[in-house]
């Protein structure tokens, strides 16, 4: 039985009452889950799994052996059965006669889908030989920090037999494909009593009987290697020792916000880009560290690695001893133009006359000594994986560094993953960006009927947003709601008290470090309130002014800052409402201070527009369903005003509108985004009303 402890060993998670009562695919989903949950057994997406189960031909009614296999894209932890491709064993095996030789390697998976098995639509990825050809039923191919480690070590083939005897074979340096499924297949029948393979440079291949079998391999392996390193490296410092100073914790996440805006709007020009910051402890040690430099200029070693990652980082010149910000922003665009440059020389150097056109030459993984990581891409998410790739190629150099040489993929052999033409293709088939993919919005009273709908709209077409409300309890509801529907990645909050100077800034630093910039500021903080002017006090007067006319100018010179910072243009628009164009009786402080707001929208669209920054407003009429304020004392305030039940004031506005219809706060949002959007690219200084029609509110 496979031990179970704990610590930094790898626990046996299998449950043998559980899979008792699975298939043989249901066994494979499970499996693969369990292997994926860890991120020290494989990376986001890395690594496959498959199960050789006799299945029925719907065709023929004869029982067939079909190989069920992690389908092209998809992710282990993650994966659900319809991840999996199917193939028909014969068939794939027949496909050795057609093969005429590693020049002609990338047609054989065009004869993939002739072998699909019943319709199976899930595309089959190039590492289905690899799976197919090992005569074993249960097969996992995982890129495990600590075996990687030995693969990528420069004398990998020594230390794979020093650590595992003959139980673990080992392979040189092979891109996956059918040629490197052909060896695998070799190497199992000269080695029958073999577990596994280490491919040099890549990641581990472990086999089994069955499922559990599989598993319990697998995750032994690897216990074995972690042992091994840890009692190997026990006393020796990493990356030959800290040379550097590593600042304090608050410190680091306010030098990152300061940077995040001003790189992503240097690398943002043909497509936008998200931020994602990590300073955890291995970034940390890595960054200090003596070697640093050198092994990141070395390069990643796993494929999967570097297509995430790009080979190698941009160190940052930055000196945390003296930290100057203004000093490295200074040397940042001869430090971007030079890995520009140097990607676009790696590019003409290694490229074939079938390579797919040069990609975006920025680089992905940004080191800032004593600070941390940033890395940018086209989404969240995806900049969140790259950097959790390059903490799994910050593990990989520790343990290859500390026993032997930590040596880099060769740079043709990368070239040749980074740009293969079945690596393009895959790209193609991706669906088109969303509208807002890359963009990043911050929203004051996000937590609100307007706010959360704008949110909603928003995040539908790709944007990334940060709620602001100062109601916590609001905000964690709609965190959890719209996280729910879109992902964590794309969702995050902050306490925001809009009349708070230092609050407001706080905001800004957060969604700068949370995302790396701001895009679209939608300003909608807002309270009201109902009295005859005679009876309206100094502080209703102030609350409303304080709120809703400081507050927008508080929250806009922040979004202009950080705007300008990132020097690349944005849009910000103002919740203001048909009040401040259309007087209404005992609403003197509220009128008076939507006003306020219209004009300050009008008088920032002057000062934005030679930085590319739209401001614009658009003004709600009764906006009652999902609001905080028509659920506050305010609803009764407006019946008073107008001699009537509160459960009348719906059908009453409704009746007043030109349209006779209902404003909902999706109609709000919907002109918003609007505003937002590359449909209004050349519309600033503009107000839009939606209240359903009132001739009182027409704009002059």
């Amino acid at each position: 039985m496979l031990d179970t402890r704990g610590g930094t060993r790898l626990a046996n998670l299998w449950d043998e009452a559980k899979a008792q009562s699975m298939s043989e695919p249901e066994r494979l989903l499970y499996r693969s889950n369990l292997l994926g949950s860890d991120k020290r057994i494989t990376n986001y997406g890395g690594g496959n799994t498959s199960a050789k189960a006799m299945e029925r031909d719907p065709l023929t009614g004869d029982e067939v052996e079909v190989l069920w296999v992690k389908g092209s894209g998809g992710d282990v932890g993650t994966i659900g059965m319809d991840g999996f491709a199917t193939l028909y064993i014969d068939k794939l095996q027949a496909l050795k006669g057609l093969y005429r030789g590693v020049e002609h390697e990338d047609e054989m998976v065009g004869y993939l889908p002739h072998c699909t098995f019943n319709l199976n639509p899930r595309a089959a990825s190039i590492d289905t030989p690899l799976h197919a050809f090992v005569p074993k039923k249960h097969v996992d191919h995982m890129h495990p920090d600590a075996v990687i480690a030995i693969a990528a070590a420069k004398d990998s083939r020594e230390l794979t037999r020093k650590i595992y005897g003959g139980e673990i074979g080992w392979l040189p340096w092979k891109r996956p494909g059918f040629e490197l499924g052909l060896w695998l297949e070799k190497f199992c029948r000269d080695n029958p009593g073999a577990r596994g393979v280490v491919l040099e440079s890549h990641g581990l291949f472990t086999w089994g009987d069955t499922a559990r079998e599989c598993y319990e391999t697998t995750v032994e392996i690897i216990n074995r290697a972690i042992e091994w390193f840890a009692a190997e490296s026990e006393g020796k410092p990493a990356f030959g020792g800290p040379v550097r100073k590593t600042l304090p914790e608050a410190e680091r996440r306010a030098i990152a916000a300061r940077l995040m805006p001003i790189i992503r709007g240097k690398i943002s020009s043909s497509q936008s880009k998200v931020g994602h910051f990590d300073d955890q402890p291995a970034v940390l040690e890595f960054i200090a560290a003596r070697d640093m430099q050198k092994l990141a200029a070395l390069g990643t070693s796993c494929p999967d690695h570097f297509l995430r990652t790009k080979i190698s980082p941009l160190v940052i010149d930055f000196d945390p001893e003296t930290p100057d910000i203004d000093n490295a922003v200074i040397g940042l665009d001869a430090a971007l133009e030079a890995y520009r440059q140097g990607h676009a020389a790696y590019y003409e150097r290694c490229k074939e006359p079938d390579s797919p056109p040069m990609r975006d030459p920025n680089a992905v993984v940004y080191l800032v000594p004593g600070v941390g990581m940033l890395t940018f891409a086209k989404d969240k998410a995806t900049a969140r994986i790259s950097a959790e790739f390059y903490v799994n190629a910050i593990n990989v150099m520790r343990g290859a560094s500390s026993v032997s040489s930590y040596m880099g993929l060769p740079e043709k052999e990368a070239f040749d993953i980074e740009y293969w033409v079945l690596e393009e293709a895959k790209l193609q088939r991706m669906p088109k960006p969303r509208p807002l993919a890359g963009r990043v919005a911050l929203i004051t009273g996000g937590a609100g009927g307007i706010g959360k709908a704008t949110a909603e709209r928003l995040l539908a077409d790709g944007a990334c947003v940060m709620l602001a409300d100062i109601d916590e309890a609001a905000l964690e509801v709609a965190e959890t709601e719209l996280s729910g529907r879109h992902s964590a990645d794309v969702v995050r909050t902050v306490r925001l008290n809009v009349t708070s100077e230092s609050e407001t800034a706080d905001a800004f630093i957060a969604v700068a470090r949370e995302y790396g910039g701001l895009d679209i500021l939608v300003s909608n903080a807002g309270i009201s309130s109902s009295a005859p002017i005679d009876e309206t006090d100094l502080a209703m007067w102030n609350r409303n002014m304080d709120i809703l006319s400081t507050g927008y100018f508080l929250v806009a010179r922040e979004g202009f800052r950080l705007m300008k910072a990132q020097a690349n243009g944005g849009s910000i628009v103002f919740v203001a409402s048909k009040n401040g164009l259309a007087a209404s009786p005992n609403a003197a402080a509220y009128c008076t201070a939507k006003a306020a707001e219209i004009h300050l929208a009008r008088c920032l669209a002057l000062e934005g527009a030679e930085f590319g920054i739209r401001v614009n407003t658009v003004n709600p009429d009764a906006v009652l369903r999902g609001s905080k304020i028509w659920s506050s004392e305010w609803r009764e305030q407006r019946a008073a005003a107008y001699n009537m039940d509160p459960d009348e004031l719906e059908e009453h506005y409704r009746k007043r509108s030109l349209l006779k219809r209902n404003v909902l706060p999706e109609d709000i949002a919907e002109a918003i985004y609007f505003f937002v959007s590359d449909m209004a690219a050349k519309s600033t200084g503009n107000i839009v009303n939606v209240d359903a029609g009132n001739a009182q509110s027409f704009t002059r």
